[in-house]
């Protein structure tokens, strides 16, 4: 279950061997750093703890710098937590990058989506408007809701206005196209959740084929 955090940098096409396009994200993939291994014995689970992002020691509080000095890291602006499975073994201090991932591979993207504040209930859940004509005061509005007399109240979960976007998102079995390995550039297949410069964990498919 190999893991690397990186950043979506955007959109484009290449070509392959066959001539065919591919539309694919570029996701750029600074070596990470294992900061701390979590055991059974000290910690009641097995997990280890990857840093992504070197952080100016001006910019970290006394706590967080505590934590990397006892751990012999230094300041990370990201720090995830990554539970392990049986068989795999990490060492403090190890680097994990994007070389370490082979071209083929199927793996499982999680990314924040878009933010998109508060929309209406078309816009957030695709409901049809109503009539634009004849005297209609019903265009964009969400409609009953409930009955009146009885439930006489709107259950829980009825679809309506509200927040919409910012959600953690995974986009399962995303072709591994190409590593670019002297850039820290990997490049996947498809569209992958966030904006451009947002946060990605990338890991090997959960149910593909991953190797």
């Amino acid at each position: 279950m190999k893991t690397i955090l990186g950043r979506k940098i955007g959109m484009t096409q290449i070509f392959n061997e066959a001539g065919e396009v591919i539309p694919v994200t570029v996701i750029e993939a600074t070596p990470n750093t294992v900061v701390q291994i979590k055991t059974v014995d000290t910690d009641g689970y097995d997990a280890v703890q990857i840093g992504f992002e070197e952080k100016k020691e001006s910019r970290t509080n006394k706590p967080e710098k505590g934590h990397f000095d006892k751990h012999g890291a230094t300041p990370k602006k990201v720090l995830k937590e990554i539970r392990l499975q049986e068989g795999e073994t990490y060492e403090a201090g190890q680097t994990i990058t994007v070389a370490d991932f082979e071209e083929g591979t199927i793996l499982d993207v999680t990314g924040t989506s878009k933010g998109k504040g508060t929309q209406g209930n078309i816009k957030r859940h695709g409901h049809q408007r109503g009539p634009t004509t004849h005297g209609s005061k019903h265009k964009r509005l969400a409609g009953a809701l409930a009955a009146g007399t009885y439930p006489s109240r709107v259950f829980k979960g009825n679809k309506g206005p509200g927040r919409m976007g910012r959600d953690t998102v995974t986009v399962q079995n995303a072709l591994l196209v190409k590593v670019i390995a002297d850039r820290d550039i990997i490049l996947v297949k498809g569209a992958v959740p966030g904006k451009k410069g947002g946060l990605v964990r990338l890991q090997h498919a959960v149910k593909g084929q991953g190797k």
